[in-house]
C-alpha cells in the first residue's frame, strides 16, 4: 500500500510538473478562456434570473417566455464554452486559427 501511495504521490507530482510548462502564451490563453467562461456563466446567469422574474409560481410548470430566455441562457454558456475551448487550442497549437 506504501509502494502504491508512492507511485501516486509521484504521478501527481508529475502531472503538477507538466502544468507548469506551459508558455506565457498559453498562460494568458488559459486566462482569457477563463475570463470568456466566466463572462458567459455571468450573463446566462442573469438570463435565467429574469426568467424567473417572468414566472414567479413556483409549479414546475415554465412559461413559454421563460422557458425560451433559460434557452437562450443555455445557448450563451455553451457558446462562451466553446469560444473559450478556442482560445486554449490555438494557444496549445492544436487547432489552426479561423
Amino acid at each position: 500500500m506504501k509502494k502504491l501511495n508512492t507511485s501516486l504521490a509521484a504521478i501527481a507530482l508529475a502531472g503538477a510538473g507538466l502544468a507548469g510548462c506551459d508558455s506565457p502564451a498559453e498562460e494568458q490563453a488559459e486566462e482569457r478562456a477563463e475570463t470568456i467562461e466566466a463572462q458567459g456563466e455571468a450573463t446566462a446567469d442573469a438570463m435565467e434570473n429574469r426568467a424567473d422574474d417572468l414566472d414567479q409560481t413556483v409549479d414546475g410548470v415554465d412559461s413559454a417566455a421563460e422557458q425560451n430566455l433559460e434557452n437562450e441562457a443555455d445557448a450563451v454558456r455553451e457558446r462562451a464554452d466553446a469560444k473559450a475551448e478556442m482560445v486554449e487550442e490555438q494557444a496549445e497549437g492544436d487547432t489552426p486559427p479561423q
